[in-house]
């Protein structure tokens, strides 16, 4: 670090000599040459001590850096110190002046910080990438600073910073690292006109699903690609990279939430525990069991009726999937007696009940099938978390099951009212947790959609007013878990799925973004459809579910002896519409108007007599 050395004590030189002739425009009246020299030795001695003793001089700090301003204040601080000192002792005539020694010091001060600055300047120039992409960041926070210094300086970045877009009007003459902010998100056109730029990187982490479609919608328009980073949770240590940028999902193009979730709650109901969860090779069943497995239960049971289901999920949790494993149980849950054995078997401690018949349109057709499997099959399953004393049970339940018009809809009710129902009797943290149409999940619009797209065909639309909320499996999973946490009896907790899509601009969104034309045909809305869904009935009343993105609802109990009456050969939707519907003048089967059937099938307490003590 020698040049460096010389380099600082050649500045000192410069501003001893320019502070001298400052101080005294006629040379004749000042030995200047001697004081130069006298201030030089000075400085040059304590400059060389100190900045060995700060580590200037030793290679500690990055060139042109923060630190190495603070060991740069210090050195020119105590040299100064000692020249005007030095000079003050001397006696007169002075051979620098006090003022000069000053005013030196501030010269110096500059000129060494100017130094660096420059030599950083030309260094991080020299290591730009030279045939990277023009890119405009759309973005001018946190994350976008951090991007763009990154890719100033990476030699092996595929993008290279020409400008900045961000809709704050605060920002609009910011410059970072020599990056000019060039106007909002509407003014991209422009900038890619003036900076020829090949693509737009959008630096907001966890972007909302209305940015998204602005911006993809300008960058189309503007003819540039968009690029886009992940949500702040899966950038490591916080901290963004040119490695970090990727091509748009689905997640983006609908928007997502950043789920703070509180370990410490999960870990407290999970961890050491035995965690049963049904329909665990389906898409929420399986992402439901990949999080929770993260949180150290004693033993993870995966139950489902499908094997190929089955062996996937292993295949997924472990690496491997030999069926041999006692963890994974195959079982419907509409035999009952079977679904007994099972929970007498394991005797879980926490119970995910996932399985369930799903797709309206066919259930629409059969509300006998959404019967057997979605209400008598998930008594089986309170059954005998009743039989066993499963101290915690989380029903999945669905956004169609507020204000139901669908066979779907209205058999989802009738589990969450039998959940209620066997909370208030058991006085145990039985609840429902509520929320829509998940992305990712076989059979989704989304996938449906991506395959019309793919094929050429055209896309088919119910309705082109039609809205419906999405969010992604793993948040929405994430916030399952965490919401079970809390201590909710009976209650359904309902999931903030941000704000609800029109289904007609999110087809037009996926085939801009696949390159293809939209062709939409208009089929009309089926059968127990709505325009609009909703995630509360009429007659709810949200209140704090423990979470930020939860909230919670009452939900009325309806007494099994009700669910058990409906016998094969009915009128199915007619009894699923009785039995789902909201109490309003006491008439409704509650709790505690017959407790034959309960009865039959609680698990014996402490103080009961019987065999089971």
């Amino acid at each position: 670090m020698l040049g460096q050395y010389l380099a600082d004590v050649s500045v000192w030189a410069l501003a001893i000599t320019s502070a001298i002739h400052l101080r005294f425009l006629d040379l004749n009246t000042h030995p200047a040459n001697m004081g130069l020299l006298f201030g030089w030795v000075v400085v040059s001695v304590v400059q060389g001590l100190v900045g060995l003793q700060v580590h200037l001089y030793r290679g500690r700090y990055l060139y042109g850096s923060f630190d190495e301003v603070r060991g740069v204040l210090a050195t020119v601080a105590l040299a100064g110190g000692a020249l005007m000192l030095t000079s003050a002792l001397w006696g007169q005539p002075r051979p620098v002046p006090l003022s000069a020694c000053a005013v030196a010091m501030a010269f110096s001060l500059v000129g060494m910080l100017g130094v660096r600055y420059a030599v950083r300047t030309w260094r991080d120039r020299r290591k730009r990438p030279m045939d990277a992409v023009p890119a405009l960041v759309y973005g001018a926070g946190d994350a976008g600073a951090q991007l763009v210094t990154n890719m100033l300086r990476d030699l092996n970045s595929h993008y290279l910073p020409v400008g900045l877009l961000d809709d704050a009007g605060h920002k609009q003459r910011l410059v970072i690292s020599g990056v000019p902010v060039l106007g909002t998100g509407d003014d991209m056109a422009a900038a890619v006109a003036e900076t020829g730029a090949q693509a737009v990187i959008v630096a907001i982490t966890g972007a909302s699903a209305s940015t998204m479609r602005r911006v993809i919608k300008n960058a189309d328009a503007a003819g540039v690609t968009v690029k886009v980073l992940p949500p702040l949770s899966e950038i490591v240590h916080g901290q963004v990279q040119v490695g970090d940028i990727r091509d748009i999902d689905l997640a983006d193009l609908l928007g997502r939430h950043e789920v703070d979730i509180n370990v410490e709650d999960i870990a407290g109901y999970l961890s050491g525990r035995t965690v049963l969860v049904t329909g665990a090779g389906g898409s929420i069943g399986s992402e439901l069991s990949r999080q929770i497995s993260r949180y150290g239960p004693a033993k993870l049971y995966l139950l489902d009726r499908d094997e190929s289901a089955l062996h996937a999920v292993e295949l997924m949790l472990y690496g491997r999937a030999l069926l041999t494993h006692e963890t994974s149980v195959l079982a419907d849950i509409r035999d009952a007696v079977r679904i007994r054995q099972v929970f007498e078997e394991i005797r879980p401690d926490v119970v995910f009940h996932a399985a369930a018949l799903k797709h309206l349109p066919v259930l629409e057709r059969h509300a006998e099938e959404a019967v057997k499997s979605n209400v008598w099959g998930t008594w089986n399953v309170l059954e005998a978390a009743i039989a066993t004393g499963v101290p915690r049970f989380v029903n999945i339940s669905t956004d169609k099951a507020a204000d139901p018009i669908s066979v779907l809809g209205h058999s989802k009710r009738v589990a969450e009212r039998l959940t209620s129902w066997v909370a208030q009797q058991e006085d145990r943290p039985y609840l429902s947790v509520r929320f829509g149409n998940v992305l990712g999940s076989r059979g989704s619009v989304v996938t449906t959609f991506q395959d019309q797209i793919s094929r050429g065909a055209p896309i088919t639309v119910t309705d082109p007013r039609v809205t419906r909320y999405f969010m992604t499996v793993q948040e929405a999973c994430q916030l399952v878990i965490q919401a079970a946490a809390h201590d909710h009896r009976g209650d359904t907790l309902v999931l903030d799925m941000g704000e609800p899509v029109s289904i007609e601009e999110l087809a037009r969104t996926l085939a801009a973004h696949a390159g293809r034309p939209a062709v939409i045909a208009y089929s009309g809305l089926r059968s127990g459809e709505k325009l609009h869904e909703c995630l509360f009935a009429a007659t709810e009343t949200p209140r704090p579910g423990g979470h930020p993105l939860v909230r919670a609802v009452d939900v009325p109990p309806l007494s099994p002896s009700a669910v058990l009456a409906m016998s094969n050969g009915g009128d199915f939707r007619s009894a699923l519409e009785q039995l789902s519907a909201w109490p309003t003048d006491g008439s409704e089967v509650v709790a505690g108007q017959d407790m034959s059937a309960y009865e039959s099938h609680r698990a014996p307490r402490v103080g009961d007599t019987g065999t089971g003590e």
